[in-house]
């Protein structure tokens, strides 16, 4: 997944020691999207309605520990009676008062979903890299 600009640039700069790094609040929130933003943009979350709850209700997850750059989410997201809508992306929030985007991903097929339907994540599906 990119990271958020805002949160690349917090990395880089704590890593030139031109700044401190104020670490990501657990949990880590998965945000589905309606909508794709970019490394500078938002992208559109999926309201809240059946089984979803937008923003700082939305479901939690984690990841493996990193190897080789790399870290997958070893839990499934699953989100039962879903509102009716076409999930194209996620973007991972921290918890913090003032939640920060950390990174976000288009899907590689986009999801849609049926009133009612559930919706999945499943583990090793997510991946956060440096490279």
């Amino acid at each position: 997944m990119p990271l958020d600009a805002t949160y690349a640039n917090m990395i880089i700069n704590a890593r030139l020691g031109t700044a401190s790094f104020v670490p990501p609040v657990t949990p880590v929130l998965c945000r589905l999207m309606v909508v794709n933003g970019n490394a500078t943009t938002l992208g559109t979350e999926l309201a809240t309605g059946g089984g979803y709850t937008s923003g700082t209700g939305a479901p939690a997850v984690t990841f493996a520990s990193a190897s080789s750059q790399s870290a997958a989410n070893n839990t499934a997201v699953t989100i039962t009676n879903m509102p009716a809508c076409t999930v194209v992306g996620v973007e991972m929030w921290d918890s913090s008062g003032s939640p920060r985007r950390l990174e976000w991903v288009a899907l590689t097929a986009s999801k849609t979903c049926n009133s009612g339907d559930t919706f999945e994540l499943t583990t090793g599906e997510l991946t956060s890299a440096q490279t």
